[in-house]
Order: structure tokens, then sequence, then C-alpha cells
């Protein structure tokens, strides 16, 4: 959810201050499937029944490295993309650290409090590791658990929105 937010944000701000939709349409990127189907199954992932499956971790680190490649084979074409691969990148790290899990703040982790490890998520504690780098922060009234990494993809994507919107219709992405 904060990552529409950060999307959105970025759209209306660029709108506001003169940008235009139009410019936002004539984005050019590379390998556009790569990236929509690494997004996919990093939400598909979390849907039950693939979110109990031993193993599917795995395929969600993967999509997320996908992701992080993509962005910053981006650098020079997407203004601002490096800020979304930097943020996938934190979570990429705190997620490769703890056997391809995301470690949870357990007073903000509901059902992981009753199964343990669940999907791509465990719990937070003394046996996981770059606690700092989970999900550990609460945006009232947004009903997720966000990381660092979370919230630097979302200033990302607001950023990338902002700047798309704003570029000149004459001007090319390089």
């Amino acid at each position: 959810m904060v990552w529409l937010i950060g999307l959105v944000a970025g759209l209306l701000a660029g709108l506001v201050t003169g940008g235009s939709l139009d410019n936002f349409a004539r984005l050019d990127f590379r390998w556009p499937v790569i990236v929509v189907v690494a997004i996919v199954v990093k939400a598909l992932l979390l849907l039950p029944p693939l979110d109990h499956l031993e193993g599917a971790q795995w395929l969600y680190a993967a999509s997320l490295a996908v992701i992080v490649v993509w962005s910053f084979a981006h650098v020079r074409r997407l203004r601002g993309i490096w800020v979304v691969g930097a943020g996938a990148a934190l979570n990429l790290a705190v997620i490769l650290a703890n056997g391809a899990r995301m470690p949870v703040e357990a007073a903000l982790a509901g059902d992981l409090l009753r199964q343990g490890p669940y999907g791509q998520y465990t719990l937070m504690g003394s046996g996981s590791h770059l606690n700092f780098l989970g999900d550990w922060i609460s945006i009232p009234p947004l009903p997720e658990t966000y990381s660092p990494g979370d919230l630097v993809i979302a200033a990302g994507l607001a950023l990338v929105a902002f700047m798309a919107t704003r570029r000149r219709p004459d001007s090319k992405v390089d």
C-alpha cells in the first residue's frame, strides 16, 4: 500500500507542478515483461495457498533480486529509479540474511505469533539478522507493517513518477 501511495503522490505532485500524464506515458522501459512478471510473482506468493508452500520464499527472494537488477539497469533511462533499486536491495539483504524470510516485529506480526514462519515472513527476534532492516514500521491507519526498504521504495516511486511527469515532451529518455 505504501508503494502505491508513493506512486500516486509522485504523479499528483508532478501534475500539480505543471507535469503531464502524456510525459509519463512516453516512458520507454527495457524488458518491461521481466519486471512485470517479477512483481506479479512477488504479489502472488503473498496469497493462499502459495504463501504456505515451503521453498516459495526463495522464489520471492529471486523475484525481488530481478526487481533490483532491473531497477539498476534503468538508471540511465529512468530518473530516480536508483532509489527504488536501493530500497529493494535493502529488503533483499535482510531477506537473504534470514533464509529468504523478512523478519517482522513481534508486536506488529499478527498471525505470525501463532504460526511461526509464514510465507516469506518470520518473527523478528534474537535469532533473526539485520532486524533494523526488517518490518517494524507501522504507519496508521495503514494496516501493514513496513521495512525501511519499503519506505525507500515508496520514496523512489514518488521520485520516478514526479520526474516522469515533469519531463518535457520533446525530451528523450536516455
